[in-house]
């Protein structure tokens, strides 16, 4: 929402708007566009009567604002609904799908279309290093979005993604996910299955070729020409063979058997090979060369709260990463630990999304944090399942606090210089970052 209201206001709207405990970067950013934000969802806000009410889907009936907008019978929308309307009509949509890797791989291919010369409008679920900012409106015809599966709205319960309408759409993979939404897989397959139902036979669908649940809603139909990225032996279109012992921080990339190119970049991890593949594959069909996308990569600097340093403070390490799904946190360690070798990583997990607190993924959660050497967890009185039983099988490398700062405390007199600590959250996480810094930093202070 934060970014819809950015292009919003590049368009030349006057734009205010309202949400609770917002954090940077986002807070920030709206703040030195000069949005004004109102902390909390109250009537009075409408008073002025704005021209639109944008409405995110965050908020329920019952909450005074949106019980104030239907009274006074003012006219209301979606944040998916007011982009197709106003910005991606006509525009060629480049839309980036998946349970995890949305945010990154949006974030490349942005990048890549940019090296290209084509200053593509985006909204991104984050904030990409080369640009330093979720959204921009662009110049047409290239649009690039983070097609999310979460619902639309309270009065519209689609997918967001069903309303871009894309011509290119990336496929990264599928889970189960968004618990308070969706019942099961199937559900969400549904879902996807509609997205494919909106990219037109003259545009191109992209697909993780090793993705059992993207092949499956595809077997639902697919109407669109498509092609696959994955490993050399998963028989895809474009492919990527990464040099041992580089930690994928080196890998060369090959389209239908004929060399593009070798990437190097700070990034690690077979994910975000994975990622590059698929915006190298998008951008190509938005006629960007492959030679020219790896060249692109290279100049990739990463997005914030994708294993982003923090910061260090007595010999420690302190990453933040937004990973809140036990696929992705498995994914982070085992990028980390392709990186530090036997380097001693902490990880620090905040329950924080709602499939988290409905503890739906509870059984894998000890499995996926097994590369770690230790794991704190932030266990609140009000979680409402037994987190230290769920991970019992960790032993004594599981730690738990139920506040932020007796978490922060605790870490700083655990950790031993060389630690890497991992904090995954799809939050703010009450400032535990800093928090641990300048625990970290008095520690060390003579």
């Amino acid at each position: 929402m934060g970014g819809v209201a950015a292009i919003a206001k590049s368009a030349g709207h006057r734009v205010t708007g309202s949400d609770r405990n917002m954090y940077p970067p986002m807070s920030t950013q709206l703040q030195a566009l000069g949005v004004e934000v109102i902390q909390g969802y109250y009537a009075r806000q409408l008073e002025e009567r704005p021209d639109i009410v944008v409405v995110g889907n965050a908020l329920s009936r019952g909450v005074p604002a949106v019980e104030a907008m239907l009274d006074l019978g003012l006219a209301y929308t979606s944040g998916p609904e007011w982009l197709a309307e106003h910005v991606l009509r006509g525009r060629h949509v480049l839309a980036v799908a998946g349970t995890h890797g949305k945010t990154t791989t949006t974030s490349m291919l942005a990048w890549i279309l940019e090296y290209a010369g084509l200053a593509p409008g985006f909204l991104i679920g984050g904030v990409p290093a080369n640009f330093g900012a979720t959204a921009r409106l662009g110049e047409p015809p290239f649009f690039v979005i983070e097609a999310d599966e979460y619902d639309t709205a309270f009065f519209d319960k689609r997918a967001k993604f069903v309303h871009y309408r894309p011509r290119t759409a990336v496929l990264n993979n599928l889970e189960y996910d968004h618990a308070d939404i969706y019942p099961d897989v199937d559900a969400i397959k549904r879902q996807f299955n509609q997205l494919l139902r909106t990219v037109p036979a003259a545009g191109r669908v992209i697909v993780n070729a090793r993705d059992e649940n993207i092949a499956a809603t595809l077997g639902m139909g697919c109407w669109t020409p498509r092609e696959s990225f994955g490993t050399a032996e998963s028989g895809a279109d474009w492919v990527a063979d990464v040099d041992p012992g580089s930690a994928c921080g080196r890998f060369e990339v090959r389209a239908n058997g004929r060399t593009a190119g070798r990437v190097e970049w700070p990034l690690f991890g077979e994910h975000n090979v994975m990622n590059a593949l698929a915006a190298i594959a998008a951008a190509h069909h938005a006629g960007v060369d492959p030679e020219r996308a790896v060249r692109a990569l290279a100049e990739f600097r990463g997005v914030k709260r994708r294993m982003e340093v923090r910061g260090s403070a007595a010999g420690v390490t302190v990453y933040d990463d937004f990973a809140h799904h036990p696929t992705a946190i498995a994914t982070s360690l085992a990028g980390l630990r392709a990186r530090v070798g036997r380097g001693r990583i902490v990880a620090v997990v905040e329950p924080r999304s709602a499939t988290m607190r409905l503890g739906v993924h509870r059984e894998r959660l000890a499995r996926a944090l097994a590369p770690a050497d230790e794991s704190w967890f932030f266990s609140p009185p009000e979680l409402g399942w037994d987190l230290p039983g769920a991970v019992s099988e960790l032993g004594r490398k599981a730690h738990f606090a139920d506040s932020v700062d007796a978490l922060a405390a605790e870490l700083a007199d655990e950790a031993r210089a060389g630690d890497h600590v991992l904090i995954m959250s799809n939050g703010g996480f009450g400032g535990l970052h800093d928090k641990l810094l300048l625990a970290l930093r008095a520690r060390a202070a003579p």
